[in-house]
């Protein structure tokens, strides 16, 4: 089911090919959201924040993945649209491969170095077992997560978005059963949680590799693609290193944020841990509308369809408008009832600050949230144009504010805590500006976006 977006209406195929994206995302912070639920209530406010911080790390070294897979999967868009059937095979040889590699290197390492990520986040004591315990069992999802990762990516990039929405699916209805399973029935406590979520990816992972391989015949290699290609290589390095230090940035910015969350204590942390789930769910859908705009603008790219590419950035930008606008609003008038359904009512004093910690989080960023959706926007056509260059700045220019804000504003009394959530929006909005003021100055004025 491929869609050629270099032809037809551009707002509706915009948003047909992103709608799966945003389901399949929403199922999967869904998930998220559930597994914090049962950890929150089944297991503790303990529990709760050694799973919030590890899903942070995780969050973290996957995106590493992340960014190989959709570097890659541009670099396939551009051939796609091209019509370039062999250029096309021979990147998916070669990306395989040097993802496939990264990914087991990585396996190995995050073992070699677990006490070492424990100590880097500044968990509580009391913490430190637990995240242990999940960490130990997460870790071994890793290359489940660059199956899936890698051929949702591929699939995507040939304008296939609802198959990977269908393993994910799965995926995601099995890690909730498996949850409560594992946590309520066995009593296996915060392995038993991580070991529902891998579980669950290997299903969605060689689910999604196997699907491509017997129903996609444009897809398939055969021996005469399977050779290392030095000019392919440089080709898919040239978008997928750069995208990938992007995702690795902008999460390893993420993670020294939650190093600094952890050090105000449990309650901060596991309210945190609640808020940032809740926080992902709301903007998840433009993020992915993001994605879909960078296979449009890619696809388009690749055909010199530069007419489109601006149409299409028109588009785009009133569609995020007004979908961030209605989220914001839902945000920041149901942020308590949203804490609470994941809060259990024991320990009332502690339940009423995680709460109202977590309100204040949402109140701040979900005000704001028209700024993540540029920046999204502006991610996904710098990286279909090939100038993955430029998103890495503008994650830099974001987080590096987010970060700096955060330390400093967090150290004065008077404003602690609340100085990390509002170093947020600040980075959005600097990174917003930088991105529309490049591309004001170098394309604007063009006929070609190249």
């Amino acid at each position: 089911m491929q869609r050629d977006m270099t032809e037809g209406p551009i707002t509706s195929g915009l948003i047909c090919f992103a709608v799966p994206l945003m389901i399949g995302n929403l199922l999967q912070q869904f998930y998220n959201i559930a597994d914090t639920w049962i950890v929150g209530h089944f297991l503790g406010a303990d529990a709760l924040a050694a799973v919030g911080s590890s899903y942070t790390l995780m969050v973290f070294l996957t995106s590493i993945l992340l960014g190989l897979c959709m570097g890659s999967g541009a670099v396939c868009s551009i051939h796609f649209g091209g019509k370039d059937e062999e250029r096309l095979k021979s990147c998916i040889f070669v990306s395989f491969v040097l993802i496939a590699g990264v990914a087991a290197v990585m396996n190995l390492l995050v073992y070699a170095g677990l006490d070492g990520f424990i100590r880097l986040l500044r968990v509580p004591e009391a913490v430190v077992p637990l995240m242990g315990d999940y960490l130990g069992v997460i870790f071994l999802g890793i290359m489940a997560s660059f199956l899936y990762n890698y051929f949702a990516g591929l699939l995507r990039a040939v304008g296939n978005s609802v198959t990977p929405l269908v393993f994910l699916g799965l995926s995601a209805v099995l890690n909730i059963v498996w949850d409560v399973w594992f946590v309520r029935g066995f009593g296996w406590g915060v392995r038993g949680a991580a070991a529902a979520t891998v579980l669950s990816q290997y299903i969605a992972g060689l689910g999604i590799a196997g699907y491509t391989f017997l129903r996609c015949p444009g897809l398939r290699i055969r021996k005469k693609h399977m050779r290392w290609r030095t000019e392919t290589f440089r080709e898919i390095m040239g978008m997928s290193f750069l995208t990938c230090v992007q995702q690795s940035v902008m999460n390893l910015g993420i993670l020294m944020v939650q190093g600094l969350v952890n050090s105000f204590g449990t309650v901060v942390m596991a309210a945190f841990a609640v808020a940032v789930k809740i926080d992902s769910f709301a903007y998840m859908p433009v993020q992915d509308f993001g994605n879909a705009f960078s296979t449009y603008v890619a696809q388009n790219y690749g055909a010199g369809r530069d007419d489109r590419i601006k149409k299409g950035i028109r588009s785009a930008a009133w569609s995020v408008l007004v979908f961030c606008l209605c989220i914001s609003l839902a945000v920041c008038l149901f942020a308590r009832p949203l804490m609470g359904m994941f809060v259990s009512g024991e320990e009332n004093g502690i339940r009423s600050g995680i709460i109202e910690t977590g309100v204040q989080y949402l109140r701040i960023e979900g005000a704001c949230y028209v700024g993540i959706g540029v920046l999204f926007l502006l991610y996904g056509y710098y990286r279909a144009v090939r100038r993955p260059g430029m998103s890495v700045v503008l994650t830099v220019i974001s987080l590096g504010t987010r970060v700096a804000l955060a330390y400093a504003l967090s150290s004065v009394p008077r404003i602690g805590v609340t100085g990390i959530w509002a170093a947020v929006p600040v980075g959005w909005a600097l990174a917003d500006a930088a991105g529309i003021g490049y591309y004001i100055r170098r394309y604007s004025r063009r006929k070609d976006c190249r």
